[in-house]
């Protein structure tokens, strides 16, 4: 036997479909906007377990959501934003200090605190890992996450154009393809792909740890750098307690002899230990105390 369909029960149909969408949308409304609303609600206390992150923080997020920096970051030796930072809480980074703070969001490393990560997940806290970052590349990358994650993209697009903007007023590079080495305590030698690289490159430097086929971070004697004889070695400071027996073989008369002053390079320690916002910086500091070798009276 045929169906017949009339055309009222086909009107009646439609109306009827029309609002079984309309009640599913309502529904959908109703059960789906709360979360998405939690979901793109900034974080109201944020807590660094990684150096390079409270910079970030402090440059891209408002102060109340910080609710703790780490403990580097009050040094002056070790933090860019150490002036900032006294006005702000800090953590020692133990399970105890972070279940106190009750953090919605942490920013940390996988090389580091790898013990609380499952503690932060069971408490369904949002985690961001941050690496090293290692050229001007990956520093534009880590601004927009930070400024995206802590509710603030625009900051992190003006911070970037301020700091293209500052890179292309620089000066011509000065580094005319001589060698230098960033030697560090107990011999330390940064290579390929490290922050210092990518700064040397800028300048028209050649880094000594490549032409030694060296990793990122690798170690040189005493004997061996002065055999090499670089053109400049690089430092994170003038001047070193001769009480750390780790620095004591900068100090080393045998070096001081081989590279005086007029062959060394100094550069802020923290312009070297993150890559930041004061990128710039680092390459501006480096080029002027090049300037300054080459052309001592200006």
């Amino acid at each position: 036997m045929e169906l017949s369909i009339s055309s009222s029960d086909r009107g009646n149909r439609a109306t009827i479909s029309r609002l079984l969408y309309k009640l599913i949308l309502i529904f959908c409304c109703l059960f789906t906007s709360p979360s998405k609303s939690a979901d793109s609600k900034p974080p109201s206390r944020i807590v660094s377990l990684n150096l390079c992150a409270d910079e970030l923080l402090v440059a891209l997020a408002d102060q109340s959501q910080i609710a703790a920096l780490t403990r580097y970051a009050r040094n002056p030796d070790m933090s860019s934003v150490s002036k900032e930072a006294q006005s702000l809480p800090f953590t020692y980074g133990g399970a105890e200090d972070l279940l106190r703070l009750h953090p919605d969001l942490v920013i940390t490393s996988s090389y580091s605190h790898a013990e609380i990560l499952p503690l932060l997940k069971e408490r369904q806290v949002k985690i961001i890992d941050l690496p090293l970052a290692n050229s001007l590349t990956d520093i534009v990358e880590q601004i927009r996450i930070v400024a995206l994650a802590v509710g603030h993209p625009e900051r992190g697009e003006a911070a970037i154009q301020k700091m293209e903007k500052a890179l292309r007023t620089l000066p011509p590079p000065m580094g005319h393809g001589r060698t230098a080495a960033y030697y560090q305590r107990q011999g330390y030698l940064s290579g390929t792909g490290s922050l210092i690289d990518d700064i040397m490159k800028r300048l028209g430097l050649k880094n000594l740890a490549n032409s030694l086929n060296k990793s990122t971070l690798s170690r040189l004697s005493l004997e061996e750098i002065v055999t090499y004889h670089p053109d400049f070695l690089i430092m994170g400071q003038k001047s070193y307690s001769t009480q750390d027996i780790g620095s004591q073989m900068l100090q080393h008369p045998l070096l001081k002899k081989a590279l005086p002053a007029s062959h060394r390079l100094f550069i802020p320690a923290p312009l070297t230990l993150c890559g930041s916002l004061h990128y710039p910086d680092a390459i501006r500091i480096l080029d002027k105390e090049l300037e300054t070798i080459d052309h001592p009276s200006r």
